[in-house]
């Protein structure tokens, strides 16, 4: 899926494209050249049009969460974007200033055209404080909305940037999973083997710990001992991780929408709702110019 500053690039590029088509078959009109355009149109404008109802649509009927009481799964959240406790901001890259996400182009020009010789994108989490807690904001992956948007032009090169900075307001959708010590992956046998080893490789240190008779050598029973006393340390471990408070992060889900955007939720439905009717009416032009000609 588009990100989404492409999915707008693109929804105003396919409706400009249908016009131009359009142009082209007035001044040129055939009955084949006119069904060939309006077909291509029908198509171009049923895909964008499907793309942004659903986007509108997914927005519309997901409910806005509290972070203190957030479900597992595909949630929508609206908050202050914040620094997590204990980390330092971001720097953007372009113009220096501290943030909590950026994202940067770099172009050459070479004529009349502009070259991207680099660019990037940053993936630290942030986070995002409704009033009723923090919620950890993962955004590799995501499609970023913001209107923070920096242009420097020095001669022959541009670098643009978008941010998303400290306190303003985030509205976030995507996966809410929590990550805690109670629902840890954890293996108890891989993990003794591990520590085992890590014992193994400490010669001196296994020697002087487990060979009890002093003969230079570990036997079958000294070495059932340390194995005993590696799986007592790794439930210790355990024991201590599952204790352990839980995280709570909002990431990318899979074939699902995962969107950040500085601004509420209604401007965004607004936003789809607009191209999905200027879509629909493209639509409609080219079923009914099929029609007629047919």
């Amino acid at each position: 899926m588009f990100a989404d500053w492409r999915h707008t690039y693109a929804n105003i590029a396919l409706t400009g494209g249908n016009l131009f088509f359009l142009v082209i078959v007035a001044k040129y009109p055939t009955p084949t050249g006119l069904m060939l355009a309006s077909c291509l149109i029908g198509t171009s404008s049923f895909f964008a049009w499907y793309a942004n109802l659903r986007r509108y649509r997914t927005i519309a009927d997901t409910p806005t969460s509290r972070v203190n009481s957030a479900p597992q799964g595909y949630i929508e959240l609206v908050g202050k974007g914040v620094y997590p406790d204990g980390k330092s901001p971001l720097t953007s890259p372009v113009s220096s200033q501290p943030c909590l996400w950026y994202r940067y182009l770099v172009e050459t020009k070479t004529g009349n055209k502009w070259h991207r010789v680099d660019s990037g994108t940053s993936n630290e989490q942030f986070g995002l404080d409704d009033g009723t807690g923090l919620m950890l904001i993962d955004p590799a992956n995501a499609e970023v909305i913001t209107s923070n948007k920096h242009v420097t032009k020095k001669r022959h090169s541009r670098h643009t940037e978008w941010l998303l900075v400290d306190g303003e307001i985030l509205y976030v959708i995507g996966e809410h999973l929590t990550q805690s010590g109670s629902t840890a992956d954890l293996n108890l046998r891989n993990d003794v083997s591990d520590l085992l080893a890590e014992w193994k490789r400490d010669r001196v240190g296994i020697m002087k710990r487990f060979d009890l008779d002093g003969d230079g050598k570990i036997s079958i029973d000294e070495w059932e001992a340390a194995r005993k006393a590696a799986k007592n340390e790794v439930d210790r471990a355990h024991l201590e991780l599952r204790l352990q408070a839980g995280s709570s992060i909002i990431r990318k889900p899979k074939e699902r929408l995962f969107l950040i955007a500085n601004r509420p939720p209604g401007q965004l439905m607004s936003r789809y709702l607009f191209w999905a009717w200027t879509h629909l009416g493209l639509l409609v032009i080219a079923s009914l110019t099929v029609a007629i000609v047919l």
